[in-house]
């Protein structure tokens, strides 16, 4: 069978790229266009909706997440040590990832490259949730920055009210998505590298 034939899984079938974590390769699920939460089926491939965006709540970056990347032990690991804990798990997922552009992109379901340059270090129900801050490479305005101290600060307060509040609803008790720290880039490679250690873990490994 001619494997050309057939779509390559933005998770499994594409590479993170040659020079991860510097530079990695990015599938893109919405835009901050999208009225609709949309997310990669796991088992097809395909972008499904997760759900109608409900509220004026819309992403400010491309949102996708790191081909060949998983959340599991090794991930969770630097949580529970900067926390002091032991109990924090990885969500099993790859990892996220938002890119920064100048551009006006219309539509996800597309590869980008772009650059780390720091994170959010977030819990989902006591799981490890960390959203990468990316730039998307030779960017106009943001190519140049290489750090997230150098992302302005209203576009960093808009991402972290998109994570604090995106997944909350009417009558919640409490945030289901809590913020413990924003990190730079030396650490968000080492997020990178750890969650190639995971996929390698979870699907190489077993191969």
């Amino acid at each position: 069978m001619n494997r050309q034939k057939f779509k390559a899984h933005p998770w499994h079938g594409v590479t993170i790229g040659d020079n991860a974590p510097e530079v990695v390769t990015c599938f893109i699920e919405i835009v901050p266009t999208d009225t609709v939460k949309y997310e990669v089926d796991k088992e097809t491939g395909y972008l499904s909706i997760d759900r109608p965006q409900k509220y004026s709540n819309i992403i400010p970056a491309l949102y996708g997440f790191i081909p060949q990347t998983y959340s599991a032990d090794r991930v969770a690991e630097i949580t529970n040590i900067q926390l002091n804990r032991t109990d924090i798990e990885g969500d099993n997922d790859p990892v996220d990832i938002c890119v920064l552009t100048e551009k006006d992109i219309t539509h996800g379901d597309i590869i980008v490259k772009a650059r780390p340059i720091g994170g959010f270090r977030l819990l989902d129900h006591n799981k490890a949730d960390d959203k990468l801050i990316a730039v998307l490479e030779n960017d106009a305005i943001y190519g140049s920055f290489g750090d997230i101290c150098d992302v302005p600060v209203m576009v960093i307060d808009r991402l972290k009210h998109y994570f604090t509040t995106y997944k909350d609803l009417p009558g919640d008790k409490s945030p289901r998505c809590i913020l413990t720290d924003i990190y730079d880039v030396k650490t968000a490679h080492e997020v990178i590298r750890r969650s190639i250690e995971d996929y390698d873990n979870e699907y190489r490994n077993e191969k």
